[in-house]
């Protein structure tokens, strides 16, 4: 490579293997290649390390890639470009493929995201002679990294529009990111906008109904029983827990009444049909999209063999195959896995058991005080922690399961692992949570025959109910979740950004004035110095690196955060107004990064957002299941509807009560001390109360039970009345369901019309071409 001195300008000249000059594009230097290889200098040309990056960069030269190789510091840099015949190729291909001729490449398109976006697939798909491909090199050493370059114009005009934090509540450029970035990275914000846009409303009744629970907080008669009343409640665990009186935890039933009240029922049913019409009303918004894109017809599967005839016009396809073994392999290891992930769950389990009575014997008042409230939140830490370790777990195993399961297509592949990926990850995150919303407190026991874990007491549910149990599990695991990682997403990438600009400054000021004009060499010729040709591909160098599962963590997080905000919303009402403001900073921050503080992601067409929407879906049906269990069996909302309408003072025909007096009273069991096995479980110094010794007698416990501890046909009424209620919710919500989903049609008629007149006049096209070719033979 050599430069010459034109008019005051500079050119960069390339030597083809055939010794001719080859003049690369007077463009600016990041559309002058398509992407970069980096590996470390290597002086002894004898090392096996230096002979396989010689082997492979023949393999690109071969294939008639263009390669520039300059040398800095310790570092080697390859500038890669393809020939425009490759370009032509794909084209051509693209127009006469049977799913992807009504969108190839024509108007609008990118024509530099579709050569990365080749070359790309070039370099993964090109293998030296002892089989290793440029995954395998960079494992081993040979090739250090490999990136495509930032095009500093569009890059500062998505910055002006996009990319910013002033414009924390103005709209996206979809059709310049679409350029920039590809169909794939567009669609995902495309589907975040719409996401945090048809949030506004779930947050806004979310708000609602948690005012209603606080309009009620002073005047309910649940609170004011609980807080002025004298009934012993027998200890919560089997150390130094004592008696305590129900009145002690006060702010605890407000707390619960916040979150378990009418409203919630109501809301629950609204979000399983927000999430139906949310799906339905994106199939229509993407529909719209990409018939503008011209991708509406695309299949990545197609467009994949393609590739392959332009990387290899001798190629050979790979034949689909289905193998009974490796499919029960890949399910047994599956179902380990899974296991695995529910014993985490029980260990979670375990440890709250545990923590609660070795802090009730602390020393901090407080800490024994709360002992139960203090044991859920650090478990719902400690679910956090296990949560961020379990990612790196869950992603290496579904890796390994795919490569085993071998799939014929990159998009295959891509599916699959999402999938595995998913469910590991959804069980990691909710076990624990189905444990406190189905399980807390039903499981175990009673006096005299209480559960124990390895000795140690099972817990208990309060008087007031759980479902405030499973609000501080999962209000503390989204908070950590959302705010820990958008910290951490976005200040490791920041800080190794102002590392590199750093280390530019520094390099520039070496440079010195060459860094403006051209310098000469010591032989008199004009050539700008190392730095001025490099330092666009070193500011690319030292961004954060990008890689295939870039794009997938972003998902992922959503499509997570969208399972909280769904699945257990009868517990957290204002699950929504979280998700609402986490994801308008969300949209900024993923900008800001993907522009400015990583590596550019590799353009790639699509015209959905894949296997996705299929696990959306699934969410919205388990949604409707998991609500309908919280508000049946969870919440308190099926007993007090019981007590109302057949135990409680207006089903008896009392007057001036509030049908609810009394409720609390009627939903407690009493213990008698002087049975034989309740004294095994109690000792006489936990007959205790506030440091003073009484002659205590009897205590009480949550429970539906006679003196004989049989269940009460109360117990069995409202076990009735719940599954009723379970079936009746699940059914209307899957009704309501289906009739969304066939009122919203997928397709806008626009969008379907504007495809049919394009099919028309390009077979118009195509036959005017035919008659005039014919007309030209004769």
């Amino acid at each position: 490579m050599f430069f010459r001195s034109v008019e005051d300008s500079t050119e960069m000249w390339d030597i083809g293997r055939d010794g001719t000059e080859h003049l690369l594009p007077s463009t600016s230097t990041q559309r002058t290649f398509d992407y970069v290889l980096v590996a470390n200098k290597m002086d002894d040309v004898l090392d096996q390390k230096a002979q396989r990056q010689r082997a492979f960069i023949g393999e690109l030269e071969k294939k008639n890639v263009t390669v520039t190789r300059i040398l800095h510091d310790d570092k080697v840099f390859f500038g890669l470009r393809i020939p425009c015949e490759m370009f032509k190729d794909y084209q051509y291909l693209l127009k006469v493929s049977d799913a992807c001729n009504w969108c190839a490449d024509g108007k609008g398109s990118d024509k530099q995201a579709t050569r990365i976006r080749i070359v790309h697939f070039i370099l993964h798909h090109t293998f030296i002679n002892t089989g290793e491909n440029l995954e395998e090199l960079v494992i081993k050493g040979v090739f250090d990294t490999m990136f495509c370059l930032h095009e500093k114009k569009k890059q500062k005009e998505l910055k002006k529009k996009w990319a910013r934090w002033s414009g924390l509540f103005t709209g996206q450029p979809v059709k310049d990111i679409r350029c920039y970035f590809g169909e794939k990275v567009a669609l995902y914000y495309l589907w975040l906008g719409w996401y945090t846009m048809l949030l506004v409303p779930a947050a806004v009744l979310g708000v609602v109904v948690f005012l209603y629970g606080l309009a009620f907080f002073n005047t309910s008669p649940l609170i004011k029983e609980v807080c002025q009343s004298s009934i012993i409640m027998c200890p919560r665990c089997d150390k130094r827990c004592t008696v305590w009186q129900l009145s002690d935890t006060c702010t605890y039933a407000k707390v619960s009444h916040l979150f378990d009240n009418e409203g919630t029922v109501a809301f629950a049913m609204f979000m399983a049909i927000w999430a139906t019409l949310f799906l339905e009303l994106w199939k229509r918004h993407r529909a719209k999209h990409v018939s503008d894109w011209k991708v509406y017809n695309w299949c990545e599967e197609e467009e994949e063999i393609i590739l392959q005839i332009v990387n290899d016009p001798q190629c050979q396809p790979k034949h689909f195959r289905h193998s009974y073994r490796r499919s029960t392999l890949v399910l047994i290891l599956v179902t380990l896995m899974l296991m695995l992930i529910i014993g985490l769950a029980h260990a979670l389990v375990v440890f709250r058991v545990v923590a609660a009575p070795l802090m009730s014997e602390g020393s901090w008042e407080f800490i024994r005080d709360h002992a139960n409230t203090v044991a859920v939140m650090l478990g719902a830490v400690l679910h956090y922690v296990t949560m961020q370790i379990m990612t790196r777990v869950n992603r290496w195993v579904s890796l390994q399961l795919c490569k085993l399961e071998k799939t014929n297509s990159f998009a295959a592949t891509e599916r699959s692992f999402t999938v595995k990926m998913f469910t590991f990850q959804f069980f990691t995150l909710f076990s624990s949570l189905f444990y406190v919303a189905f399980f807390l407190g039903r499981i175990n026991g009673h006096p005299g025959n209480y559960v124990r874990i390895a000795g140690w007491r099972l817990e208990e549910c309060h008087p007031s109910g759980c479902l405030t149990d499973l609000f501080i599990q999962m209000a503390i695991i989204m908070l950590l979740k959302q705010t820990l990682n958008n910290i951490f997403e976005f200040t490791v990438p920041w800080f190794k950004s102002c590392l590199s600009r750093n280390t530019a400054k520094k390099l520039q000021r070496k440079c010195g004035y060459c860094y403006r004009k051209t310098c000469r060499d010591e032989n008199g010729q004009v050539e700008p110095c190392d730095i001025c040709k490099l330092r666009n591909w070193l500011s690319n160098y030292h961004l954060a690196n990008t890689d295939s599962f870039s794009l997938f963590n972003e998902f992922l997080e959503m499509v997570v955060q969208f399972s909280f905000t769904t699945i257990f919303v009868a517990a957290f009402p204002l699950a929504p107004l979280l998700a609402l403001i986490n994801n308008v900073f969300e949209i900024r921050l993923d900008a800001i990064k993907m522009v400015s503080l990583e590596r550019r992601l590799v353009p790639r067409k699509t015209n959905d957002i894949g296997v996705w929407t299929r696990l959306l879906e699934a969410i919205g049906v388990l949604a409707v299941i998991a609500n309908g269990l919280v508000i049946g069996i969870t919440s308190d909302f099926i007993p007090r509807l019981v007590y109302h309408y057949r135990y409680g003072p207006c089903a008896n025909g009392t007057l001036h009560t509030h049908c609810m007096q009394g409720y609390i009273n009627d939903t407690l069991a009493t213990a008698s001390l002087e049975h034989p096995a309740v004294r095994m479980d109690f000792r006489d110094d936990q007959m205790v109360l506030d440091n003073k010794i009484f002659n205590i007698t009897q205590c009480s416990y949550r429970d539906y039970r006679k003196d004989d501890y049989t269940l009460t046909s109360q117990f069995w009424l409202v076990l009735a009345v719940r599954f009723a209620f379970i079936i009746l919710f699940e059914h209307v919500l899957v009704v309501c369901k289906f009739i969304a989903s066939w009122f919203v049609p997928n397709n806008p008629i626009k969008g379907k019309n504007d495809r049919l007149e394009d099919k028309l006049g390009r077979l118009k096209e195509e036959l005017s071409e035919m008659k005039r070719s014919k007309s030209t033979d004769v």
